[in-house]
């Protein structure tokens, strides 16, 4: 009888323990979770009101002097899990912000926080760094300078000022240009970001620096995001930038312009040799460059007698694969492009490009818009082009 009256009182004893910790109790791992977003909140707002003391109230791990320069409308953490060891803990967070008059859209960027807990229980922010398989930002890479010009934004680590006012003035330059070919129904600015060197372009792409030796300037964003404008950066490569002539600036700032202009209009359905074709296009549209001199490769390739039988594949651009099949990809997309353009005109090759994007797939989104717009087939359009390199070519 008493060991049964003891068993019964040791469940009723741990049923009451379970229904408290349900009703009411909070794990560490919760409370240090919400202690944790708590201080990047205190943290966010401090980014948003330039307020350098707030900011130094939620530690370190970024010195502010770093942000000092970068204009943010927004900027917000969302902590997606906390490790907790006694008095410090890791903390995983998804940083989202945005630029003011550029970004419509949030960059998002994942955070890996490491934070301390002082005698008080008041956790501090130790160190801010990108997350495990994520890019770095600009400020991760030092303190960030500005220059704002008509229509464009430079932000730059490790450059002088006259450095990154040539990059406006380039920028500055290539809006109107790109708007005078596609229309003006695009943001009309531009976020040019300018990194110390090849490794800090890379670490902003977060692939290594291999693949873009020898590309002066990439442009990220998420395509076909109609209803709003996405958060676009034209990321330069100093290095190889550096070995451009001015011609050669001016038309790489354009091209990269252009996909800022065309994003919304590009999508899963667009080929490359359509997006980066017209990019060169628009880029050389008022450069005064024959064919030959803007299609070297291609020239090379035509006057050898080994003129291409398609036009490129997607695969045929990557950045990784031999640079003179790469050169002679774009340049097969820029002949085309141009090609359209001289015979079909410059507001149908605008508009097929358009009609391209409407897609929701690949598959026939060129063959349905080369009918329609161009009246044409891809098979004819192929045999078109051949002919046209070895006319502007041969």
């Amino acid at each position: 009888m008493a060991g049964r009256r003891s068993g019964s009182a040791l469940v009723v004893l741990v049923v009451l323990l379970a229904a408290l910790a349900g009703c009411g109790g909070r794990s560490a791992a919760d409370s240090a979770t919400a202690d944790v977003q708590r201080l990047l909140d205190r943290r966010a707002a401090a980014v948003v009101d330039r307020d350098p003391r707030a900011y130094e109230r939620t530690g370190t791990g970024t010195d502010f002097a770093t942000l000092r320069a970068l204009p943010v409308a927004s900027w917000s953490y969302r902590v997606t899990a906390v490790r907790r060891t006694g008095d410090t803990a890791t903390a995983d967070a998804e940083l989202r912000y945005r630029v003011a008059g550029y970004d419509r859209a949030p960059v998002t960027a994942g955070r890996t926080l490491r934070l301390s807990r002082d005698a008080d229980g008041q956790w501090s922010v130790d160190t801010d760094r990108p997350a495990k398989k994520s890019a770095q930002q600009l400020w991760d890479q030092g303190t960030v300078h500005l220059v704002r010009g008509r229509h464009s934004l430079v932000l730059g680590v490790g450059q002088s000022g006259r450095s990154l006012r040539d990059f406006a003035d380039l920028a500055d330059r290539a809006v109107p240009a790109v708007s005078d070919a596609w229309g003006t129904d695009w943001s009309r600015r531009v976020v040019v970001l300018v990194p110390k060197s090849l490794e800090g372009m890379a670490g902003l792409l977060g692939s290594p620096a291999s693949s873009y030796r020898g590309i002066a300037a990439v442009t990220t964003g998420a395509t076909g995001a109609r209803d709003r404008a996405p958060a676009d950066r034209i990321i330069v490569n100093p290095d190889a930038f550096a070995l451009l002539g001015g011609l050669g600036e001016q038309v790489v700032v354009t091209h990269e312009t252009t996909h800022v202009a065309t994003r919304a209009r590009t999508t899963a359905a667009t080929p490359l040799w359509l997006s980066e074709g017209y990019a060169d296009w628009v880029g050389y549209r008022a450069g005064g460059r024959t064919p030959a001199e803007a299609a070297p490769e291609l020239s090379r390739a035509v006057g050898e007698g080994r003129v291409p039988t398609a036009l490129p594949d997607d695969e045929d651009f990557g950045f990784t694969g031999d640079a003179s099949r790469l050169a002679r990809s774009y340049e097969s997309g820029w002949t085309a492009c141009r090609l359209i353009s001289d015979r079909w005109g410059e507001a149908r090759l605008g508009e097929f490009y358009r009609a391209v994007g409407e897609h929701r797939e690949r598959a026939g989104a060129v063959e349905d818009a080369m009918r329609t717009v161009l009246g044409t087939t891809p098979e004819a359009f192929t045999e078109q082009w051949r002919a046209y390199l070895r006319d502007q070519l041969g």
